[in-house]
């Protein structure tokens, strides 16, 4: 049969489409912005067939209505990183959160741990081999499609068409819902002054012919703002945004000095304005690829000067980073953080950066604490820690007894809390600051 015969054989409305889902089923919900909201708004519409769903994802972009307390019945929401629209739900019992190392996520379809019933997805219009790409999302998404007994795909035409290994073929998709709809675009954050002193802090440590990991928010957009005297900087990234459009287009990236991909960008999602999606469209400068390679530590440590900045939620006088809770609360997720720490660490000059404001709730909270939070857990641990940014400065913790990390943390701790700090420090190492 020829593809397009086999397409339009597949074709059913969105309402038939989730009639495929079964009582009991896992579905899995592909990534980010390549998240299916049509079809999963036809599933909501749909619970009263339902009983006992789970859904699992990471990053949610939509509405996330499965998790409200009178879908209980029928959905249960399984967390690897909690969202906005999830985070109510998971810390108030109405949900679970599964922790994992990013690049690990697709070995829990693989391997059994969560063996996948649907995967619900979002790709390109098939090309003339009947071909469709993951586009914004291979991450996950596309080995949670390779594990699933079912894939029901969200066609859109809207959504870019990009290289590496980010496709599937139209003879491995069960169902065919066409819903042309705008891929969710993520506004440029606001950088304040705390965010671009940071970020040219981040920016010092940047030799040229670095590659780059850069994560998302104001920090690394902060970043990039600072790296434009730089040359021959390569990416091999979780994720980019906008911002490294701007300094490709400049020829500060260029990837020639890459010793993995030379010449590409490998990244496995993207998220950012229409203006990312387009650049990516048929790029083939650019290679997406499924996480569990471009996350992979063993991976990661093949590029020469790779430099990785996260970011975190606290640090303690230790150097154990926090980053996905707050307290007893999940708050987000591990995500690839410890993926990239790990992978930098083994690489031959490379820099791991974790960068922070040093304070939180409006400057009434330090985020450099002499002991962490109680309930909170630790995402990076201080034996893999290295650099840490604040505003105030950078902490090179590589090498360092527990008492010289002390001393080096506080002194870019936020000045209001350093008096607390040194006393904190004094009383444990019998020791004048």
């Amino acid at each position: 049969m020829d593809w397009k015969d086999e397409y339009k054989h597949k074709i059913v409305s969105k309402e038939e489409a989730v009639k495929h889902i079964k009582p009991g089923n896992r579905v899995v919900i592909g990534h980010a912005v390549g998240e299916p909201t049509l079809l999963i708004d036809a599933m909501v519409a749909n619970k009263e067939q339902y009983e006992n769903v789970e859904i699992v994802h990471m990053v949610p972009m939509g509405k996330g209505e499965y998790t409200k307390p009178e879908m209980t019945k029928h959905f249960r929401h399984n967390a690897i990183f909690v969202g906005g629209t999830t985070r109510e739900a998971i810390n108030e019992g109405r949900g679970d959160y599964t922790p994992c190392f990013f690049y690990e996520v697709p070995k829990l379809f693989r391997e059994g741990y969560l063996p996948v019933d649907v995967a619900l997805v979002t790709v390109s219009y098939p090309d003339e081999k009947g071909y469709c790409s993951f586009g914004t999302s291979v991450d996950y998404t596309k080995p949670a499609a390779e594990c699933a007994k079912t894939v029901i795909a969200q066609i859109n035409p809207n959504m870019p068409r990009t290289m590496g290994d980010s496709f599937i073929h139209l003879s491995d998709i069960d169902y065919i819902v066409e819903a042309s709809a705008d891929i969710p675009e993520l506004k440029p954050p606001k950088i304040t002054d705390v965010e671009r002193s940071i970020g040219e802090y981040c920016a010092s440590l940047i030799e040229d012919g670095s590659t780059l990991q850069l994560g998302i928010g104001a920090i690394p957009d902060a970043v990039l703002l600072f790296l434009k005297d730089k040359k021959d900087l390569g990416i091999h990234s979780e994720m980019i945004s906008d911002g490294v459009v701007e300094l490709y287009e400049a020829g500060v990236i260029t990837n020639k000095m890459k010793t993995l991909h030379k010449d590409k960008m490998v990244v496995t999602f993207i998220m950012g304005t229409k203006r990312l999606y387009d650049f990516v469209n048929n790029n083939p400068n650019i290679e997406m690829h499924p996480v569990d390679y471009v996350n992979d530590p063993i991976v990661i440590m093949k590029n020469y000067k790779m430099v990785s900045i996260n970011s975190c939620i606290q640090v303690d006088l230790m150097g154990q980073v926090v980053s996905d809770t707050v307290g007893k609360k999940q708050f987000s997720g591990v995500g690839g953080q410890v993926d990239f720490v790990r992978g930098v660490n083994m690489s031959d000059n490379g820099k791991s950066i974790i960068a922070m404001p040093s304070t939180a709730a409006k400057g009434t909270v330090s985020r450099i604490v002499s002991i962490i939070d109680e309930g909170a857990a630790v995402t990076t641990s201080r034996n893999d820690v290295q650099y840490i940014v604040t505003e105030y400065g950078i902490a090179n913790l590589k090498g360092k007894t527990l008492r010289e990390r002390g001393r080096a943390l506080i002194n870019i701790a936020h000045p209001d809390f350093r008096e607390y700090l040194i006393r904190e420090w004094e009383e444990k190492y019998k020791d004048k600051f």
